[in-house]
């Protein structure tokens, strides 16, 4: 009857929901892939679903645009590592500073880090991009640093912890650009120890 809606095809909708949703999770975690391999001049709409295993029809289908697809890329995984990061620490606040220091150090060293810097450079250069960047580091930004005062046990209320918390972040995030080039790890673990000194000092 028409306007009715059957149990058959209720059932065929949900599989093709559930296969939509695995195809754009798909681009995503490519793009990302691909923009930390080959950055922005390599990282093209059909070469991202030739990774994907998907035709460049569906990755349109899910992102028009280039700028879509990474941007969107970029905040997924940002989103898939802050909710890792929680579940680090699934009581909240740590007694231990320096792991929450040092899980927040490697959010800035791996796939996901690399891939966001080429999508910043390549904003800095084209005027189509820089809008939606600067939205989703701002977004990214903001998110990092609530996590980092909940994990952290910060009192924002107190002067100058607010941005005893963004230098912590900063930090980390210089630390992640020395990694690009050398594996850092050695230097990178004593200041993240010495960081856990003053941390606890400042927010005692």
């Amino acid at each position: 009857m028409a306007g009715v809606t059957t149990i058959g095809d209720r059932a065929e909708r949900v599989p093709k929901q559930d296969r939509s949703r695995a195809t754009r999770q798909r681009l995503l975690e490519a793009a990302v892939s691909c923009l930390a391999e080959h950055g922005w001049a390599g990282s093209t709409v059909t070469v991202v679903a030739e990774r994907a295993g998907v035709s460049r029809g569906a990755a349109q289908h899910h992102f028009p645009t280039r700028e879509d697809l990474f941007t969107a890329a970029v905040e997924y995984v940002a989103e898939e590592r802050s909710t890792a990061l929680r579940a680090l620490f699934p009581q909240g606040a740590a007694e231990d500073r320096r792991a929450v220091i040092s899980a927040l150090v490697d959010l800035y060293t791996g796939p996901l880090f690399r891939a966001a810097l080429h999508l910043w450079v390549a904003a800095s250069n084209e005027e189509q991009l820089r809008p939606q960047v600067t939205e989703l580091e701002a977004h990214v930004g903001r998110e990092t640093h609530r996590i980092a005062v909940d994990l952290l046990g910060a009192d924002e209320s107190r002067p100058g912890v607010r941005e005893t918390v963004q230098g912590l972040l900063d930090m980390a995030r210089g630390l992640g650009l020395a990694n690009l080039l050398t594996d850092d790890a050695a230097r990178r673990d004593r200041v993240v120890t010495q960081w856990a000194v003053l941390l606890n000092e400042a927010l005692a």
